[in-house]
């Protein structure tokens, strides 16, 4: 694939992952960015990134940014504004892809928009999934599970020796690299026939909390417990919800058939990952 491939969020976790992942592959990538001088967007720039200024709302600069590409791959957050703006940045999307032409989309989604959890974030996912599915449009879905440095929103509690999740110590969550995803992603965008029509769901390891907390002692060189909280102490309903599906049956990937698929990929474990994330920031 000749032409540029559009990222949209390249600013962002999974939008920066995947430039990275893309740039290994030899892609010519264009970016939509809100604030190009921003040093986020001029740290990408610095590195053959085309910049294009835009909002996921605005669907003119969303639509202009996808003249002349052979891919793009978009993500969607309600975390910024909500559900309803997270639903409104997909058919913004959706619309401005079907006046450019697209050749191809790749959507992250979320593992297990798809059940019926009621959890709204995933719901305002499936919303837009729905609504792609329906346009036409030639796409496929990655569908994250648990991000790997999620631990770190609370790395003041990891240094105090404490892992805290609302969820048994034996209890598998499955998780995965942000790279990992990205790859897959990338892999989508430079060979869409690899994806398209698909809904793949993304994880590279399913540790308990007991696991990861030792995997965490060795790595920090002090005693990390893994601590039980109670969900009724969850104030969000969005996040309470999310726990308490995660509590239960939680996400469904197989990592074993992704690894078969995808070989190229080096699967991260949460070991792995740890030792380099965390010995990196010490």
């Amino acid at each position: 694939m000749t032409d540029p491939i559009l990222v949209l969020g390249a600013t962002g976790g999974q939008g920066g992952a995947v430039v990275q992942a893309l740039q290994h592959r030899g892609a010519t990538i264009r970016a939509l960015v809100r604030r190009p001088a921003s040093p986020r967007a001029r740290a990408l720039a610095a590195t053959g990134v085309e910049l294009v200024a835009g909002d996921l709302t605005d669907h003119a600069a969303v639509r202009s940014a996808m003249d002349g590409v052979g891919a793009a791959f978009a993500v969607t957050t309600p975390f910024e504004a909500g559900t309803d703006a997270e639903v409104a940045q997909g058919r913004a999307i959706i619309a401005a892809a079907r006046d450019a032409r697209l050749p191809h989309l790749v959507f992250s989604s979320v593992a297990g928009a798809d059940a019926g959890t009621g959890i709204p974030h995933f719901e305002s996912k499936n919303v837009i999934e729905t609504e792609l599915r329906a346009s036409g449009l030639q796409h496929g879905v990655v569908a994250p599970t648990y991000f790997f440095d999620n631990a770190l929103g609370a790395r003041d509690e990891l240094h105090a020796g404490m892992l805290r999740l609302p969820i048994a110590g034996d209890h598998w969550l499955q998780q995965l690299d942000r790279a990992d995803l990205a790859a897959v992603a990338a892999i989508g965008l430079t060979e869409p026939g690899r994806l398209a029509g698909r809904r793949i769901e993304v994880a590279g390891d399913t540790p308990t909390p007991d696991e990861m907390a030792r995997v965490l002692t060795e790595v920090l060189g002090r005693e990390v417990r893994h601590v039980r909280y109670d969900l009724a102490v969850i104030g969000d309903p969005d996040m309470h919800a999310m726990w308490t599906f995660l509590a239960g049956d939680g996400y469904q990937a197989d990592p074993a058939a992704l690894g078969a698929e995808f070989p190229e990929i080096t699967w991260t474990r949460f070991a792995d990952w740890a030792r380099r994330a965390l010995t990196a920031q010490e």
